[in-house]
């Protein structure tokens, strides 16, 4: 017995010595590959690259969370859409803000055929997920124009900010939404809408008024209560639709012209 102890104990301590360089212990961990950096800007970067027509069409959908089979699904059907420049994701991108869950939500989303942008949902912030989101995809607020349109994402997940009134950032919103010296219609993109009880209740009417005070903005878009909902919530003249999540296996496609849009609804 004391034989098979003295043999024994050096043995496991080696084999876990060893287990350390093969197995990451830290699901937290934020290592992510080159080619998983700053995907907002390269993708941005391509979007930029793209023919303006008089017509742009491009796909809302989001919370891909757990639901991966359907987002593969999503990406076979987009990919059979016609003149789509973009894809937009609504957020909740993860579910517990992993950095593995990112990566294998990415890694799908790599297999359609246009560049896709993001912006935060409140699932990405749990655990280092902000963090991983910041080195993966790059701020959580931010701007850039296409054609006749210029899109501001903007982080609205404020429960998990404890509704300290940072989250929206409505001075950042505003000076975004006063910087528009070509008059581009203005859409805004985030997960979490204001009529939503995960929305700081004193921040939605400073957020609805700068949105309705804006003649460019007539409409704004939305994910997180994983179904498909529209309309004029605050008769302010601003529409809001929210895309339903991929559990649920639909997204929206969003077509804009010189004086008008059009939202549709796809199931797959």
């Amino acid at each position: 017995m004391k034989n098979i102890l003295r043999w024994t104990i050096p043995g496991l301590a080696f084999l876990f010595a060893s287990c350390d360089s093969l197995f990451q212990y830290n699901p937290n961990e934020e290592t992510l590959l080159d080619r998983e950096k700053d995907l907002t800007a390269k993708n941005i970067a391509r979007i930029s690259q793209l023919p303006v027509a008089d017509t742009t069409r491009f796909i809302l959908m989001g919370d891909t969370q757990r639901w991966y089979d359907e987002c593969e699904d999503f990406v076979k059907s987009a990919n059979q859409q016609k003149n789509i420049s973009f894809v937009l994701h609504a957020g909740d991108i993860s579910d517990f803000g992993l950095t593995q869950e990112f990566k294998w939500v990415n890694e799908i989303m790599l297999r359609l055929k246009y560049p896709y942008v993001t912006v935060i949902g409140n699932h990405d912030i749990v655990a280092n997920g902000s963090a991983t989101y910041r080195k993966m995809f790059g701020p959580l607020n931010y701007t850039f124009a296409f054609g006749r349109d210029r899109f501001i994402f903007i982080n609205t997940n404020s429960r998990e900010y404890a509704f300290d009134g940072s989250v929206p950032d409505i001075g950042w919103l505003k000076a975004q939404l006063a910087d528009n010296p070509e008059q581009k219609n203005t859409i805004v993109v985030a997960h979490v809408p204001p009529f939503d009880a995960d929305f700081d209740k004193e921040l939605e009417k400073p957020y609805t008024e700068a949105l309705a005070g804006d003649p460019t903005v007539k409409f704004s878009l939305y994910g997180h209560q994983h179904r498909f909902h529209d309309g004029e919530i605050y008769d302010d003249g601003v529409h809001y639709y929210l895309t339903t999540s991929m559990g649920a296996r639909g997204y929206m496609v969003v077509s804009t012209w010189k004086g008008g849009y059009k939202v549709e609804r796809v199931e797959f």
